[in-house]
């Protein structure tokens, strides 16, 4: 095993998880919540309105997009285009 860094705090740890224990379960819950929302209003807002109406940073929101595949469709002011 080798040290990570957490995406999320940026404390090091040894495990091949993309964030480390103490985020492991506030991340599982935020990317719940960012599943719900896109699953009820689509990815037609921008990031900056996401962040606002589901309490999850935009920096975490950029990550949970990178894991889903959506990245690809996010131009460089935050907003989204399908």
């Amino acid at each position: 095993m080798e040290f990570n860094k957490c995406s999320r705090c940026g404390n090091f740890y040894i495990s091949n998880d993309l964030v480390c224990p103490k985020c492991k379960a506030k991340d599982a819950f935020e990317f719940e919540t960012f599943q719900s929302y896109i699953q009820e209003n689509g990815l037609t807002q921008n990031l900056d309105t996401i962040s606002s109406q589901t309490g999850i940073s935009v920096k975490n929101l950029n990550r949970f997009l990178d894991y889903s595949g959506y990245n690809n469709y996010i131009d460089g002011l935050g907003n989204i285009k399908l």
